[in-house]
Parts: C-alpha cells; structure tokens; sequence
C-alpha cells in the first residue's frame, strides 16, 4: 500500500492550495481516510477526516475555511484550503485506513509530507 500526497507550496496569506493523496498497491478496502499536519517542534495534528460514504469531520481551526473531499474510484482524497494563514503552515501527511487483502487487519498507513508555506 501507498500513500502519494502532492500539492503543496508557497502561498500568501489569504491564498489558497489544493493537496491530493492517491492510495495504490494492494487495497481491499478503504475506510476513513484523513489529513494531518505537522508544523516546526510541534505534534502532528488532525486536520480533517472523510469516511467512504463522504462523512468529512474538521479541526476547529480549519471548519469553514478547508474542504476534505474524496473520489473513490480514483482511491484518491483532496484537501482545498482557502484563506490560508500563517498558521497553516505545515508538512501535511495523508493517512488511510486499508485491508490491504482479504483476511488482513484493517491498519494505517501514511504518506510521505507535502509541505504548505503561508507567508508574505
């Protein structure tokens, strides 16, 4: 299984960006899937989540300004960011709940980073 996140950058507060994680290998299933970032010295945080009906769940930091959406046929979820902050920036990893195969435990699987810069 892996997990291949792209679109981050450099952007000016108020800008925008729009991650991508693609999921391939061997992908029984796929359950919830989620955004998580991690900024200088700090934890690695929760940014939003989507279940495979679509069910999105968001940080209160980010609720009314991030869209989490996914496209199951392409195994593949989004993050839009608007109004973007100085607070936003990050290494932003994609995670997956996957069976890989049949008769395997459902585990976690992350991505590698894509990194977001907001500054002017």
């Amino acid at each position: 299984v892996q997990l291949q996140a792209c679109g981050g950058g450099s952007v000016q507060p108020g800008g925008t960006l729009r991650l991508s994680c693609a999921a391939s290998g061997n992908l029984y299933s796929i359950d919830d899937m989620g955004w998580y970032r991690q900024a200088p010295g700090k934890q690695r945080d929760l940014v939003a989540t989507i279940s495979s009906p679509g069910r999105a769940k968001y940080a209160a930091s980010v609720k009314d300004r991030f869209t989490i959406s996914r496209d199951n046929a392409k195994k593949t979820i989004y993050l839009q960011m608007n109004s973007l902050i100085p607070e936003d920036t990050a290494v932003y990893y994609c995670s997956g709940r996957i069976i890989a195969r049949w008769g395997d435990r459902r585990d976690v699987y992350w991505g590698q980073g894509t990194e977001v810069t907001v500054s002017s």
